[in-house]
């Protein structure tokens, strides 16, 4: 079974993702808005209790955070993905390099390096990329908010993504 580890942010800020979304991401219907932690890793249903064990651990060491967008970016060339740009924090840097560590199992190391995004459009041809990006790019995104939990996913049959377990930061339950 395949998990993954994410915030998902308040549901303005999921809002205003989706206005993008609905439109330029072939994955809208899939899942929501979100800042990825741990990519998609495979797992047996005991793994994954073990897992959340390790989570919970992991979250009593990180207090709220605020989460703050400032600007839409892109990773072109690397791919055509168009995406909210997520201000980097110690706490995002500490959690993705806790999840890296901790969580590692037999899948291999990252493939590239952390950038805290939200999605909003991806697997656009070049075309469709240079002419969405180009018409985004110049709008200032100015949104700030406190995460104070974080979520293990896993995908259902039908490649849709549901919550395992949540997280709250500090320990609480």
């Amino acid at each position: 079974m395949k998990f993954g580890v994410v915030i998902f942010p308040s549901k303005s800020l999921q809002d205003l993702a989706n206005s993008y979304r609905k439109r330029y991401d072939p994955h809208y219907a899939l899942i929501t808005p979100h800042v990825t932690l741990k990519n998609a890793f495979e797992a047996t249903e005991k793994q994954a209790q073990e897992l959340a064990d390790q989570l919970r651990n992991m979250a009593k060491n990180y207090q709220p955070f605020t989460l703050k967008t400032t600007k839409i970016s892109s990773f072109h060339p690397v791919n055509n993905a168009i995406y909210l740009k997520v201000e980097k924090t110690p706490e995002l840097e500490g959690l993705n390099r806790d999840m890296d560590t901790y969580l590692k199992g037999d899948e291999p190391s990252v493939e590239y390096a952390f950038v805290p995004h939200i999605t909003i459009g991806q697997n656009l041809s070049n075309d469709e990329h240079s002419d969405v990006f180009g018409s985004l790019r110049m709008q200032r995104i100015d949104h700030e908010e406190t995460v104070d939990r974080f979520h293990l996913l896993y995908q259902l049959e039908n490649g849709s993504w549901t919550v395992y377990e949540t997280f709250r930061l500090g320990g609480e339950s």
